[in-house]
């Protein structure tokens, strides 16, 4: 068997349906979409969650709760992730954006204590935990809130 023998096993494939074509091609006219209706027209269909006019699902449910529409959603960074700046340097929101630590939709970087510190850096973050400043201090670093 050469390379240019390869076809697919018998019915494997089938012709792609054009559309529109006529009526002898059974999906002339209408294009398969019958006559009238929501779903015959152009951009036609149902939004997600629509049930046909029952009451959805999400509006049948009770509410519970409260959300804080002032809630501020911290970017987290643990301390032993800033292991991998080099001795000196200067770590703020930029750097860690810059190093993949942080994406950029959050309010504010808050520092966590998980792990440990082998450098001296100096970090520059609007929150830290009580663990974690003394983690970066007994490395002989600082943190700036």
């Amino acid at each position: 068997m050469k390379l240019s023998e390869l076809r697919p096993a018998e019915g494997a494939t089938s012709d792609r349906k054009r559309v529109g074509r006529g009526k002898g091609s059974g999906l002339g006219k209408t294009a398969g979409k019958g006559h009238k209706g929501l779903r015959a027209r152009s951009g036609g269909g149902t939004k997600p969650g629509y049930e046909g006019g029952q009451m959805p699902l999400q509006r049948r449910l009770p509410k519970r709760g409260f959300v804080n529409i002032f809630r501020k959603e911290w970017a987290i960074v643990n301390v032993k992730s800033l292991n991998r700046f080099p001795a000196g340097s200067v770590v703020d929101a930029d750097a860690l954006r810059k190093e993949g630590l942080i994406k950029g939709t959050a309010d504010g970087v808050k520092l966590l204590g998980d792990g440990d510190i082998d450098r001296k850096l100096t970090v520059k973050v609007d929150k830290a935990s009580r663990s974690a400043v003394e983690k970066v201090v007994a490395a002989g670093g600082t943190v700036e809130v």
